[in-house]
Order: structure tokens, then sequence, then C-alpha cells
């Protein structure tokens, strides 16, 4: 009889479920997609697989493409995040809505910055602000898309170590997510305040990085983002590595080890195993300095080989890109051609004419005027 039981509360919950599935929009799953970008990709992924295969609008179908480059840049499978984002830009193109285009232009240029394809990003950029000029300053969009602009560039300049021009941008970048003042701002304010401590590390102000990396942990746990806490925590130890408190430092990267084992981030993993070698190694633990050394370079050739896919990839769809624009010039140049030609012979049958019958007016007037001599 409890069997019976059990079995018909599991039919009624499943029932249950069933209904409330029916219930749940798709902005729910869209919404539970975007919280687990950073913590758990794959299921993200999977999620908007899902909705992809039933949406029939182009603009949810964009942010959905969009969404899927996102996850797999978390997972820093750069080849698949290319193919999403490729395939956002050519829906994009078929709109007329200015934001539409921009947020994606933004995210592509996001794209080829995470490949260092540096030039490729900043030409992106240049783009994507043509349009940006347009949006109407007091939006949300402006704002947004202004930030995500000014984040980019400075990673940019940061990884070409240039870190007073990138620290102005990544500040500017902040100046304008404040002016939104929305949760979903948060994941992407807790990066820019990592890559803020960063530059100030790099300037040697030890204090303002401590401070702008608890900026950044604060905005990650508002947002239950582990990862993005992971990073503003391996921020801290370097910190604290630069202070010579290695084992306050092995304390906060035993934090972010265990928040984003789960996420198969491979440059987290990688920062992580790396600091953590070179604390042990400044305590003078051999054993475990091997252990996370050993780890540190197997993280570090699985992400080399990783983005060596993706960058090729990248060109090949570069190349195919060139190839277009090349077939498509060609095309310009025969129609060119075939309308040169048409309209010099045209112009020569009209001189001809011309010619022919101002030769035919010229007899008649002759014949007449000989005509009138014999006369």
């Amino acid at each position: 009889m409890k069997l019976v039981l059990k079995f018909i509360s599991v039919v009624f919950l499943i029932c249950q479920i069933t209904v409330f599935a029916q219930k749940t929009s798709d902005s729910v799953l869209l919404e539970k997609a975007d919280l687990e970008i950073y913590d758990n990709p794959d299921n993200a992924i999977r999620i908007v697989k899902n909705l992809l295969k039933k949406e029939k609008d182009i603009s949810k179908s964009i942010s959905l493409y969009m969404l899927l480059s996102t996850a797999n840049i978390a997972k820093r499978d750069f080849n698949e995040s290319l193919k999403y984002i490729l395939k956002a830009k050519e829906l994009g193109a078929k709109t007329n809505d200015l934001k539409i285009q921009t947020r994606v232009l933004i995210s592509v240029a996001i794209q080829y910055q995470q490949m260092e394809l540096f030039s490729k990003s900043l030409e992106t950029l240049d783009e994507a602000d043509e349009y940006l000029a347009k949006i109407p300053d007091d939006s949300y969009e402006k704002n947004s898309e202004t930030a995500r602009s000014y984040a980019i560039r400075g990673m940019i300049y940061k990884s070409q170590s240039n870190s007073e021009i990138a620290l102005e941008k990544f500040l500017k970048s902040i100046e304008s997510f404040k002016k939104i003042n929305s949760p979903k701002t948060y994941a992407n304010m807790s990066i820019v305040f990592y890559n803020i401590g960063h530059c100030y590390l790099n300037l040697n102000q030890i204090d303002k990085a401590e401070q702008a990396f608890l900026e950044s942990a604060k905005y990650a746990q508002n947002n239950h983002a582990k990862s993005l806490e992971a990073f503003a925590l391996k921020g801290m130890a370097e910190v604290y590595k630069q202070k010579q408190q290695h084992q306050t430092a092995l304390d906060f990267l035993m934090k972010a080890e265990n928040l984003c084992k789960n996420t198969n981030d491979l440059v987290l993993n990688e920062g992580i195993f790396k600091e953590m070698a070179d604390n042990y190694l400044a305590l003078g633990n051999q054993n475990q300095y091997q252990i996370y050394n050993k780890k540190y370079f197997e993280m570090r050739f699985k992400r080399e080989q990783n983005e060596l896919n993706s960058i090729n990839q990248a060109i090949d769809n570069h190349n195919k890109e060139t190839l277009i624009k090349s077939e498509e010039l060609t095309t310009q140049f025969k129609y060119c051609l075939a309308s040169v030609i048409g309209l010099g012979t045209l112009i020569i049958v009209l001189l001809l004419t011309f010619i022919f019958k101002f030769r035919r007016q010229n007899k008649k007037y002759h014949k007449e005027i000989q005509r009138l001599i014999r006369s």
C-alpha cells in the first residue's frame, strides 16, 4: 500500500512538474541559464540549445547564440564560442535594430580579445562604436555597451602591459555600469574590478589592488558566480604573496580551488595552480610545490592546445570572409565592366548613327546646291 501511495505521489509530483513546466516561461529558463554560465556552463549550454530549437524570433535567437558563445568562453572552448558568436553576427546583420547590432559586435570583439586577436577586436569595437553613437544617451543599452566597450579596450591595453591606460578604460567602464545600477551588471563589474586589481598590482599600488579584489569578490557573491569569486580570491592571494604572507595567500587559493572545481575553467585553474606552486616553493614545501607545478603545466598545455584550435578556426573563418568579399568584388567588377562595355557600345552606336545621318544630310544639301547651280 505504501508503495502504491509512493507511486501516486510520484505521479502527482510529475503531473505538478509538468503543469508547472508548461506555466514556466522561457524567460525563467533563460534566467537560469544566465545564472549558471560561469559555475555550470554545460548545463547553461544544454538549456539554451533546447530553447534555440523552438525559437522563431530572430532577436531572441541572437540572444541565445550569444549566451551559447559566452558559456563556451567560460569553458575556454573558443572554437565553439567563435562558431556561435559568428552565427549571432550573421543574424544581427539581417536586423535594423541598432541595439542588437551593437551588442553582437561588442560580443564578437570580446571573443577576439579572449583569443588575443587584438587588432581584430579593436577593429570590431570601432565598427560597434558607429552604431553605439546613434543610440540615445540615457538608455540602458547605451550605458551597458559603452561599459563593455571600455572594458574590452582596457583588457587589450592590460595584455600589452600598458596598465595606466588600461586602468583609465576600466574606471570608465565601472562608471558606465554604475549608471545602470542593475544586478544584471554584477558579473561584468566583478570581472572589471578583478582587472583593475591587477592594474594596481602592476603599478605596485598594493592597497588599491586589495580593495579592487574585494569589490570583485563582493559583486561575484551578489551574482552567485563562484568562478568569478574564485578569480577575486586568486587576486587577493597575489596581493598577499607580494606582502610575503604566503600562508595567507595559500588560504585564499584553497578557497578559490574549492569554488571552481566544477567549472572546468582552464585559465582560472592554471592561475590557481601556478600561484599555489609559487607560494609552496616560497615556504620550502617541495612536495606540494611539485604537485601543483605539475598541475599548472598540464593545465597550461591543455589551454594552449584549446586556444590553438580556436585560432585555426578563426583563421579559416577570416579566409572564408576574405574569399566572399573577393568574390563580391569580382562580381561587382564584372558588372561594372559589362556596364562600361554596354555604355561604350551604345555611345559608339549613337555616334555612328549621328555621323551617318550627318553625312546623308550633307549629301542631300550637296545635291540640292548642285541642282540650284544648274538651274
